[in-house]
This record gives C-alpha cells, structure tokens and sequence, in this order.
C-alpha cells in the first residue's frame, strides 16, 4: 500500500520517504524542484522540517519560482545569514 503524498505534492504521488530521499541523493534538478515545491506550497514549520537555510540559500538562485517571491526568500535568507 502507497504512503500518503504530502499536501505540497497533492498532484504528484510522492510519500515523505520519496521526498526526503530526493532531498538527500537527487540530482541537482530533482533537489531544486521539491525545494521549490517546499518553498511554494508548504506550511512554515513544514519547511523547516524538510530544509535548511543552507540547502534554501544553495538552491535559491536556480530555483524556478515566481520571482517576487524568490525575491523575498532571498531577502530573508540574506537578513539570517548576514549577508550583504
């Protein structure tokens, strides 16, 4: 029987162990599209439970997302790492 697909993934039939093992052994693209996905789509502390602000600030700038809203991921992302 299939796990349950996570509701940021409700039209893809990904379980959370698909998920965190794309995170973990994917490619560049496939890591880039559940970050995306992650970031679009899932509750606060959801993305914290499968990111870190390190894989967030490495993804960020290939990641195909509404601009506006990368713009404001990368804002935040530079205020938490001191970044200028």
């Amino acid at each position: 029987m299939k796990t349950k697909s996570l509701y940021f993934f409700w039209d893809y039939d990904l379980s959370e162990k698909e998920v965190v093992n794309i995170l973990k052994t994917g490619n560049k693209t496939e890591k880039n599209w559940i970050i995306a996905r992650i970031l679009e789509y899932a509750k606060w502390d959801d993305i914290w439970k499968y990111l870190s602000l390190n894989q967030i600030k490495e993804a960020l700038p290939s990641l195909k997302i509404n601009p506006k809203f990368k713009n404001i991921w990368q804002y935040a992302v530079n205020r938490w790492t001191n970044a200028n």
